[in-house]
């Protein structure tokens, strides 16, 4: 089903705001926080933070590869073996903030230029089949608007196991 131009601008907002709404969760994250999980298999704010860099790098190449390329193939990937193999505990958090900022800003640009002709562009992912810019803009729209909450989840379970 095809997005209406303002419901694909409304998108485009919420996408244009997400790295304020990760820093804004990620700052109110106490220092001896930052790499406490909340359990077995669940990510640190630390390791969410870093997720976020590599999948925004990710996803900015995935709406290029739809836009300019013939039968574009997107790749899947498994990101909590991108966590551990990568590291991400052992990761600086700060560049990691500066990818996930400049992949946004460098689309945002990107994504208020695409003409209708470009949103309508399909291509196939190797996990899910048929993907179009319209899918991926549904799915990025939200994309750190949910690993904001997660953050904020974080802080709060871990806070209330302090206070006990």
């Amino acid at each position: 089903m095809s997005l209406s131009s303002a419901e694909r601008d409304a998108l485009i907002r919420r996408y244009a705001e997400g790295p304020a709404k990760v820093r804004a969760a990620w700052e109110k994250v106490p220092e001896a926080a930052r790499a406490w999980r909340p359990g077995p298999g669940k990510w640190s704010a630390h390791e969410i933070v870093c997720h976020c860099g590599d999948a925004e790098a990710n996803a900015a190449m995935r709406i290029r590869y739809l836009a300019a390329e013939k039968e574009p193939l997107i790749i899947g990937y498994d990101q909590d073996a991108w966590a551990t193999t990568l590291d991400y505990a052992g990761h600086p958090w700060e560049p990691a903030l500066a990818l996930m900022d400049a992949a946004r800003a460098s689309t945002v640009a990107l994504l208020r230029r695409m003409p209708d002709s470009l949103w309508s562009r399909r291509g196939r992912h190797t996990e899910s089949g048929e993907y179009s810019a319209e899918d991926w803009l549904r799915i990025y729209a939200e994309h750190l608007e949910k690993h904001a909450a997660q953050i904020e989840r974080t802080r709060s379970t871990w806070e209330a196991r302090q206070a006990r």
